[in-house]
């Protein structure tokens, strides 16, 4: 089975922190087959499902304290039910910084970027995902398509003061004009670690929108293929969202799709992915027939010129 690392990066959110942590701890439970914990990191465990890589800022508040501990605690576990936890807290450049570094040192085939406040949906999603993830593989190997590039699922999104459900993500079909103006959530995503050292680590020039880049890059421009399944993976803290980060989103996407996209194709997404957009809604609903016959009609008398635009 294909092995995973789980990584979170945190910095001064210690309440947030905890909530991610006693999360993947419940995966422990999970999990079987010897796998004994390391905190070295020296050595790769063949038997572990998965290894969780925390990266902290340099946190001045509790968040230190409780690493520690649960590293502590998953290591009282009989060794039929533990994985191999490491850690570091040093300061860093930001959180693409931070997320770098934990990529640079897994040892997973596959890797799931959850960060702090996030939280998996299930005690056993992380074996769920990588049974799912297997039968994948498994298909792909058979059609000789290799392996699966990114297995994603469905991700809550929660505010959690209210502990209010807002909305969920599931099934979208990935393209280059999907990703104009969406992406695909990095925390429910299983990626495989090869495609970093194909399309390269995340931009640490960007602030906010670097995950977006790297999955416009890799899937919208690449060769990248997305596979997804119907499995609640992951809840999303949406509470810490803000309008300036809105704002900032808009700024930075904008900034990437100038250096990245040919200003030809550009100038089309511009001036017709709306209405694109606005179809693909329409396709949905099921008066579209009714649409499309007006549609069909409004054009013959257009081409008759019995109608004037």
């Amino acid at each position: 089975m294909p092995k995973l690392s789980i990584i979170t990066i945190n910095r001064n959110n210690a309440a947030g922190l905890r909530k991610t942590l006693e999360s993947v701890a419940q995966q422990v439970m999970q999990s079987d087959g010897p796998s004994p914990v390391r905190t070295d990191g020296a050595q790769r465990n063949e038997n572990a499902l998965f290894e969780h890589i925390i990266i902290d800022g340099a946190s001045t508040d509790e968040s230190v304290e409780i690493i520690k501990a649960y590293a502590n605690k998953v290591s009282q576990y009989d060794e039929a039910k533990t994985y191999p936890v490491r850690w570091i807290s040093e300061p860093d450049k930001g959180i693409y910084n931070a997320m770098n570094k934990g990529i640079c040192i897994a040892q997973g085939d596959y890797i799931q970027i959850l960060n702090s406040g996030d939280m998996l949906a299930a005690p056993d999603v992380t074996q769920t995902m990588l049974a799912a993830l297997q039968k994948q593989q498994d298909i792909c190997q058979q059609e000789g398509r290799g392996d699966v590039a990114i297995l994603y699922g469905n991700m809550i999104k929660k505010n959690f003061p209210t502990n209010c459900i807002i909305g969920k993500s599931g099934y979208t079909e990935y393209s280059l004009r999907q990703f104009y103006s969406s992406t695909l959530n990095h925390d429910c995503a299983y990626i495989r670690r090869s495609l970093f050292d194909e399309y390269g680590l995340y931009d640490e020039s960007l602030k906010i929108v670097s995950d977006w880049k790297w999955y416009l890059q890799a899937i919208g421009l690449g060769k990248a293929k997305p596979v997804y399944v119907d499995i609640d993976v992951t809840i999303f803290d949406a509470s810490g969202i803000s309008e300036s980060n809105l704002e900032l989103r808009q700024n930075e996407r904008r900034q990437v799709l100038e250096a990245v996209m040919p200003p030809a194709v550009l100038w089309d997404y511009d001036h017709h992915a709306f209405d694109a957009e606005q179809m693909n809604r329409l396709r949905r609903h099921h008066l579209y027939p009714l649409v499309y016959f007006m549609e069909r009609v409004l054009f013959k008398l257009e081409k008759w010129g019995l109608l004037k635009r």
